[in-house]
């Protein structure tokens, strides 16, 4: 199955897939058991739970986003302390986020950077960090340093094992690798992992997204590309609307293919649109595996720039609409109430909606469907993914977001999750 499944992302021309769990060159990876994750989460008793990423090379520049909570995990503190333009490790952890421990959280944290550093033989300050799992619970710090010790001794070519031990409530790994054509006429690679499939919201979820490319590439020019991406990405998902306290991306290059991307250059635009389509395509596997997600909904809104935000945020996480796309319910009247909460008691309601093209209401009114229109508009809401458009008044704004429904498993899932 291609990795670019989704209607949504083109798989530019440029790019071809390689086998989804291959590393740029210069990259290695590992994940063990740890004895971190209790049995049943993210699989039985031994499941992986500590995995290490890592570039052999000192020349290694990268760039880092976390999400914007008031209460973020150590994991998240510390790696933000560190040399975030000159990363050249990742450790992580699941089954536990290490949040709201206090001083002892953080003491755990700098603990295991250092250990994973002092394996690796690098700075300690090189050396990033991402958890997830329950929040509120103390992260043991015996196994997570054990953990990396046995990773650093472990390390191979691939990220099969890495990406298994970064998953919480995932189906399965989230991952691909990607050879880009350079307009030079040179080629690089670039692979990314993640994982996240509930405490999903726009401004991040709890996501991890760890972005390798063996292409020389100076601090700024990875920091730009990566904004621009992760905006276009990982900020424009929801499957509840919740912000986690963990979200970690952690983007490295580490110049081991020989091939420098200059700054502003044709070679650039390519790398970053091979980039662009990874990381959708990735934000859209985290909303498609969103803890019993069934079908996937996207809303486009159109109109004035400071209204755009709130109305397609509004009508996504909306456990009515989520509810009906989850039965493949055409029921509009849903999307219409999200998009007037969201306006506002005395705002003009002039607003236009379509569902997979077919328009369903006009200047706040709904249209007088015939049988025909209703039946095309009944199947086309049965498919695995959904389009909605709102337009509005006004002009120089336009957003979207990638949505789930809502189903019984989320609800069981997270009834049930700390105990």
């Amino acid at each position: 199955m291609s990795f670019f499944r989704s209607r949504w992302v083109d798989r530019p021309a440029h790019v071809t897939e390689l086998e989804p769990a291959a590393l740029p060159a210069g990259f290695r990876a590992a994940g063990v058991h740890a004895g971190i994750k209790p049995a049943g989460e993210g699989g039985a008793a031994g499941a992986l739970d500590v995995g290490l990423l890592v570039s052999d090379r000192d020349e290694t520049v990268s760039a880092v986003r976390f999400c914007d909570n008031a209460l973020v995990g150590a994991p998240v503190a510390v790696t933000g302390a560190a040399r975030t333009d000159a990363l050249r490790a990742v450790l992580a952890n699941s089954g536990n986020s290490n949040v709201a421990d206090g001083d002892r959280g953080l003491e755990t944290a700098r603990a295991s950077q250092a250990a994973a550093a002092a394996a690796l033989g690098i700075d300690a300050d090189r050396v990033g960090l991402a958890s997830t799992g329950v929040i509120g619970r103390e992260l043991p710090r015996a196994a997570l340093l054990a953990g990396a010790e046995s990773c650093a001794a472990g390390l191979g070519a691939d990220a099969a094992a890495f990406c298994e031990a970064i998953l919480t409530t995932d189906k399965g790994p989230k991952r691909a690798c990607l050879e880009v054509a350079l307009p030079s006429g040179r080629t690089v690679r670039l692979a990314g992992q993640a994982k996240g499939a509930g405490m999903i919201s726009p401004r991040f979820a709890t996501m991890f997204c760890f972005v390798e490319t063996d292409a020389a590439l100076d601090h700024a020019t990875l920091d730009l590309l990566t904004g621009v991406c992760v905006k276009r990405s990982f900020d424009r998902i929801s499957v509840d609307g919740q912000l986690s306290t963990s979200d970690t991306v952690v983007a490295f290059a580490n110049g081991a293919a020989g091939v420098e991307v200059a700054a502003e250059s044709a070679d650039e635009l390519a790398l970053g649109e091979a980039m662009d389509a990874l990381l959708r395509q990735l934000a859209l596997e985290l909303v498609a595996d969103g803890e019993g997600t069934t079908r996937v909904g996207r809303v486009r809104v159109r109109g004035a720039a400071e209204v755009v935000e709130p109305v397609a945020r509004a009508v996504a996480d909306s456990p009515l609409v989520k509810s009906a796309l989850l039965g493949a319910d055409p029921n509009f009247g849903r999307i219409l109430q999200s998009v007037g909460q969201a306006l506002g008691a005395g705002t003009p309601f002039v607003v236009d909606l379509a569902i997979e093209g077919i328009q369903v209401a006009s200047a706040g009114t709904v249209l007088d469907l015939d049988a025909e229109t209703w039946r095309t508009l009944e199947r086309a809401v049965e498919s695995p993914e959904v389009d909605i458009d709102l337009s509005l008044p006004g002009e120089g704004g336009e957003t979207e977001v990638f949505f789930s429904d809502l189903t019984h498993e989320y609800v069981t899932i997270n009834s049930e999750y700390s105990t």
